[in-house]
């Protein structure tokens, strides 16, 4: 663990040696140079305090807080603005604008400052203090905060402004409940620029995706006191459905869907037994329509055939004789496992089933890269032979044209499509001694490092993400090389990642490790650039990291797959190597050869393999014989198939980095096709971990 001094000490040195010898740069070198030994000592000392002042704010221990706080403010300490922010976001429902202003006023332009003013607002609006609201808001930098924009909806209907569809999409995209949205939403309901359908439908999302809370909230809108109602339709869909549910009001009607969906999240093909046998033809037509597409969801979710016709039902249940997806009213998550089953589907309409899905999707969705790419592959698909056809061709190749040159997945996938395999970008232009000084004196950069250094890495990503959220390309690039120079190589990459126009691969597909990534990929047979494709998105090359389950080092070995590849291959282990660099590639390596191994050499499979473990793509490969990217759009796991997907991208641009090749080669892995195991195929490999 680095100290805060030394880390400044090093931005003060850089900066003069970039400023190249002038008489600023120079005193800034000998002044850091010439207080190092005392500093050091003294630094350190103040670091421990640092750290002790997050755990009592962790702890809640205000008095321990206190005297660190005050400690770390009365040195100067680079970092104290941290400590000031943990001291008062504690006792922040007994604080005063007056001392918010005062924090702000001691930590201008800060990261902390923003923060507290985002909980600070959240605060007003609890308060109902409208006008001290109305004044912190515009000053709010981030702004990434929904109920805190849910607040600021409802100041703006105060005043007589139409916010209903941003209240609406706020609400919609909320997870959890909270005072904020419901507040609003009550208010609007109350006005009547809410309607009972629109509360109905939220309480319905929330009942879907098993969250009991927001839709007891959702329910409170209307007055409705449903708690014990909703816990049993949750805990026991099956016996609500045949013991309590009726259909005669249309609160009835919404607990009957409700108590569907919950019923379909554990067994679809029971689900669409009870909505055909008994509740179909009692349910209102949109609340039927909506009933049958959370089935076909949950089905599509397993993989089922059946799903695809699921969906179909629901448009018959519409009762207005279309069979068009933008008829019913279903979210973008529901549309996108519309999309999903026709994809598994063999008939010949099933593209027209992608086209009605996608056009059903709302704005933001529709221009998502993944719903560009097969909304264009349907177009084309559908379109008619010779030149009755040609426009909707040219429709396809329009939207192809829109990501083909995306760094991504469905950007390499489009260009393809389009016959032109993508190339790789020119390099900037090198960074100049003015460029890079700039991006060492950004403070908050600074700051973030300092934290990261120390083993704040949350704190320290905040911080950076704050400083370099308003830069321009150029900045971006020194940002990120600044990041680079300190290998700290995840803010590196997705600091490289936000430039739009000037493309740097050094930096967003670095080689950190190379000699030894590389000898531990020979070394088992595997494809380098596959191996950098995987660490990429596994670890962003932190050697430390660690996931919440356990994942820990370069390609995030959990502990009982490093024991079992470790006695398989015959490699020296024992728990502390778990995190040495050498050790953890040997192993991850080792354990991802045997994982493609055992797929045959689809390398789609082995990274879902390895995300999810061998035994759930074996699952998901069952089924019709599909294209990899059909296939892996299709997996169940949303963390899953954006893994396979960054994988497979990652590698395919190492590919072109490692063998110094300007044109980048997708094709090669999407094969072999994915489907059931071949008759005549080795025994799979059931003791892989």
């Amino acid at each position: 663990m680095q100290s805060v001094v030394k880390v400044l000490r090093a931005a003060a040195a850089a900066a003069a040696v970039v400023i190249g010898g002038g008489l600023s740069g120079a005193v800034g070198l000998a002044l850091a140079q010439g207080t190092a030994t005392t500093a050091a000592s003294e630094g350190r000392a103040l670091d421990d305090r640092l750290l002790q002042a997050r755990e009592a704010f962790r702890k809640k221990d205000r008095a321990r807080l206190q005297v660190h706080r005050d400690t770390l403010v009365n040195a100067r300490h680079p970092l104290a603005m941290w400590a000031d922010y943990w001291e008062l976001n504690t006792r922040l429902a007994e604080s005063n604008q007056a001392e918010l202003d005062a924090f702000y006023a001691r930590w201008p332009g800060t990261y902390v400052e923003d923060r507290l003013r985002n909980d600070w607002l959240l605060e007003l609006g609890k308060r109902r203090d409208w006008r001290n609201f109305a004044t912190e808001y515009p000053r709010f930098k981030f702004n990434d905060d929904r109920e805190v924009s849910c607040y600021a909806l409802l100041l703006r209907h105060h005043v007589g402004e139409d916010v209903r569809a941003a209240a609406r999409a706020n609400w919609f995209l909320q997870r959890d409940g909270d005072t904020g949205c419901t507040l609003l939403v009550t208010t609007l309901y109350n006005a009547r620029q809410f309607s009972a359908s629109d509360v109905w439908l939220k309480a319905r999302e929330a009942a879907e995706a098993k969250r009991l809370n927001a839709a007891r909230q959702a329910l409170t809108v209307l007055g409705e006191d449903a708690g014990a109602v909703l816990t049993e339709l949750f805990e026991q869909p099956q016996r609500y459905l045949t013991q309590r549910a009726d259909t005669e009001s249309r609160q009835g009607a919404e607990f009957t869907a409700m108590a569907l969906a919950r019923l379909a999240a554990g067994d679809p093909a029971a689900a669409a037994v009870e909505l055909q046998d008994r509740w179909q033809r009692r349910l209102p037509p949109d609340v039927a329509a909506w009933a049958w597409g959370s089935v076909g969801r949950q089905g599509a979710m397993r993989l089922l055939p059946e799903a695809d016709g699921w969906f179909q039902r629901a448009s018959e249940s519409a009762g207005n004789g279309s069979s068009s997806a933008r008829d019913v009213d279903w979210n973008d998550d529901t549309l996108a496992w519309r999309v999903r089953s026709a994809l598994r589907a063999t008939d010949a309409a099933r593209w027209q089933r992608v086209l009605d899905a996608v056009a059903g999707m709302g704005a933001s969705a529709q221009a998502d890269p993944t719903w560009v790419y097969w909304k264009a592959r349907a177009l084309k698909a559908t379109a008619k032979a010779g030149a009755e056809g040609d426009a909707q061709r040219t429709a396809a190749n329009v939207l192809f044209e829109r990501i083909a040159g995306q760094l991504h997945f469905y950007g390499k996938l489009a260009a393809e499509e389009l016959g032109r395999p993508q190339t790789l970008p020119a390099r900037p232009t090198a960074l100049t001694a003015e460029e890079r000084t700039q991006a060492l004196r950004q403070p908050g950069l600074t700051r973030a490092l300092a934290l990261i250094a120390l083993g704040l890495r949350s704190e320290g990503v905040r911080e950076w993400n704050f400083s370099i959220r308003e830069l321009s390309d150029r900045q971006l690039l020194a940002a990120a090389q600044r990041a680079c120079d300190h290998e700290v190589w995840d803010r590196c990459i997705n600091t490289s990642e936000r430039t739009r126009q000037e493309i740097d691969l050094a930096q967003r597909f670095p080689t950190p490790f190379r000699a030894d990534v590389v000898a531990a990929a020979q070394d088992v047979g595997l494809d380098p650039a596959y191996v950098f494709g995987l660490i990429r998105q596994e670890s962003r090359f932190v050697t430390d990291a660690r996931s919440g389950a356990g994942a820990a080092g370069l390609m995030q070995v959990m502990p009982a797959t490093a024991r079992w590849t470790a006695k398989r291959l015959g490699i020296p282990y024992t728990a502390d190597l778990l995190t040495d660099k050498t050790t953890n590639l040997r192993l991850g390596a080792g354990y991802l050869k045997l994982v493609l191994d055992d797929f045959g050499g689809s390398q789609a499979m082995a990274a879902a393999g390895y995300n999810a473990g061998p035994n759930r793509p074996r699952r998901w490969r069952e089924g019709p014989v599909m294209e990899v990217a059909a296939w892996a759009e299709n997996i169940p796991f949303h963390e899953t198939r954006d893994y396979v997907k960054k994988v497979l991208s990652n590698a395919s641009y190492y590919a072109a980095v490692l063998g110094g090749k300007p044109v980048v080669d997708f094709k090669s892995r999407l094969s072999p096709l994915v489907g059931p195991r071949a008759v005549d195929a080795p025994v799979e490999n059931r003791q892989l971990p």
